[in-house]
């Protein structure tokens, strides 16, 4: 929702605190700036986010309640994703995108899935014999994707259940996996006891 933005907050080493006082930001601070100004145009284009950008030192209590006191200190959405170094841009586009995903709805018909997943195919098949457009999004290859899929199905079920693929949303709605959409969509599937669904490892899940 454009109204609603992802709240990040960056804390660099700058500022002024009684007789101290520093002018230039650190290295690893500008490094920062950078890695998340080309990570919004890139990973994160198109999600709405909101950077503001504090020097540490006038403001050192600030990121001290959500565990930050060492600059460069990144916070997204109150939680604390880096500190002490240069920012890593997966772990910036984990964070924002699971912050996206709690406050944003899937629209259409989507898979999440992989390459080599036999049960992606198989659900790909079914919408297609069915006549639906689709949005297909592989896991392996697109991390944005990854982000997006975790951050939607976890809170669906649960934290400790393992996430596989594909992953099916039809109309906006959850559906759950191949067989679930096949079901819905009155797709006769073969019996077969020993398909099981894909993980997320390099083959499927025995």
């Amino acid at each position: 929702m454009q109204n609603n933005p992802v709240k990040i907050s960056l804390y660099r080493w700058a500022g002024k605190w009684g007789p101290f006082k520093v002018s230039i930001p650190c290295g690893e601070c500008a490094l920062t700036v950078d890695v998340i100004k080309d990570t919004l145009a890139n990973e994160l284009q198109g999600i709405p986010v909101s950077l503001e950008t504090h020097d540490w030192l006038s403001n050192w209590w600030k990121p001290l309640r959500h565990g930050g006191w060492h600059a460069p200190i990144v916070i997204v959405e109150g939680q604390l994703v880096s500190q002490g170094h240069a920012l890593n841009r997966g772990v910036l586009t984990e964070a924002v995108i699971a912050a996206h995903t709690q406050r944003s709805e899937v629209s259409g018909n989507v898979i999440f899935g992989k390459e080599s997943c036999p049960h992606c195919t198989r659900a790909k098949g079914y919408l297609n014999d069915a006549k639906l457009n689709f949005d297909y999004h592989d896991v392996v290859k697109e991390p944005r994707a990854l982000y997006e899929m975790i951050g939607r199905v976890k809170p669906i079920i649960g934290p400790k259940t393992p996430v596989t693929v594909p992953q099916i949303w039809i109309d906006g709605s959850y559906v759950g996996g191949a067989d679930e959409l096949a079901e819905i969509l009155h797709h006769e599937v073969e019996p077969n006891p020993d398909r099981g669904r894909c993980s997320l490892s390099a083959t499927p899940a025995g």
